[in-house]
């Protein structure tokens, strides 16, 4: 029997017993769908292949994308909304950057240092997941309606 440790959106515990690993996916999107979560989120937020993008499944890690008011896609986690910031391929003599995706949102003085990126005194953000390089899209991260279609 494997134990899948969650928290509720309110910070209640909860364990869930699954019979096999091929459970743990399905499980994790059943509870992120309303707003559980396991474990933390890391230093820097996730790291996915840009790749997987449009059809990465929020509620894999307790997230659920809306669009804001003003038309921009965000994603609810845990209370705290991140909005998609896209930060175009940089080429040239200094650096060469791939183009980046994320879902950030602005740092708050609660936050924990390690969390905040940027420099100290301006502008500091919290990462919750960043889209990058070229690897290939995780079939299982997918939403279940693309896994769906692809295997059809």
């Amino acid at each position: 029997m494997i134990q899948i440790h969650l928290t509720s959106p309110i910070g209640t515990s909860l364990s869930v017993s699954v019979e096999h690993a091929d459970d743990i996916l399905p499980t994790l999107r059943q509870y992120g769908k309303l707003g559980y979560t396991s474990g933390t989120v890391p230093s820097g937020g996730y790291a996915l292949p840009l790749a997987q993008v449009d059809d990465f499944d929020f509620a894999l890690i307790g997230a659920h994308p809306y669009i804001n008011k003003d038309g921009e896609a965000c994603v609810m986690h845990k209370g705290q909304s991140y909005k998609r910031r896209e930060l175009e391929a940089v080429e040239n003599k200094k650096m060469s950057l791939p183009k980046i995706v994320k879902y950030s949102r602005g740092a708050r003085p609660t936050d924990l240092p390690h969390v905040k990126e940027g420099e100290d005194g301006g502008i500091q953000y919290v990462t919750l997941i960043t889209f990058r390089g070229g690897g290939k899209k995780i079939a299982v991260y997918q939403l279940p309606t693309v896994q769906q279609n692809a295997a059809d």
